[in-house]
């Protein structure tokens, strides 16, 4: 994947998948220990032992459109050749935590791509999902929330253009 925006898109869509309604989403650009850390976490169907065994076995998935699973596996490789790593941790019917670490000033990190627009993009595709993301770095602290959004927008569905477009707008705003 070209960007890590990318790979957020397929965690993300990984725990819509495993049925969570509550997706949480940390991502902090760490300058003092050089680190920028992704946390997912979920409420979804979590996975077994045997599962999570597997998970990073790019011939290993559950999805049965395809005989491959190269998400978190290339995410994990991503992050290892920036010196940082991926850990899962999982349990049946409590959800899943993923947390991959990358060097934040390494020559190696594949840019973050267009993060605003994932996450907007993600959280309209599955209006019924809360999605919470926060954004850290040493300058800005922000937290987009479905749930706070939908509140605001009084009736009006967070799957039209318009607000697609305004909540990446806001988005990007909030985090430059």
């Amino acid at each position: 994947m070209k960007d890590i925006s990318l790979h957020i898109m397929d965690i993300l869509q990984n725990s819509t998948r495993a049925k969570a309604t509550v997706i949480e989403l940390l991502v902090e650009e760490d300058e003092q220990n050089d680190k920028l850390i992704l946390k997912f976490t979920d409420n979804g169907t979590g996975m077994s032992q045997e599962t999570l065994e597997k998970v990073l076995n790019p011939f290993f998935t559950t999805r049965t459109t395809r005989k491959v699973g190269l998400g978190l596996s290339l995410i994990k490789q991503n992050a290892e050749q920036t010196g940082g790593s991926l850990e899962i941790e999982s349990e049946l019917g409590k959800g899943t935590v993923v947390t991959v670490t990358f060097g934040l000033s390494s020559i190696d990190r594949p840019p973050m791509g267009d993060l605003a627009g994932t996450v907007v993009l993600t959280a309209s595709a599955y209006p019924d999902v809360r999605f919470i993301v926060n954004y850290k770095n040493s300058k800005v602290d922000y937290v987009f929330d479905t749930d706070e959004i939908n509140e605001a927008l009084d009736g009006i569905s967070i799957q039209e253009p318009e607000i697609i477009q305004y909540l990446t707008e806001m988005f990007r705003e909030n985090i430059s």
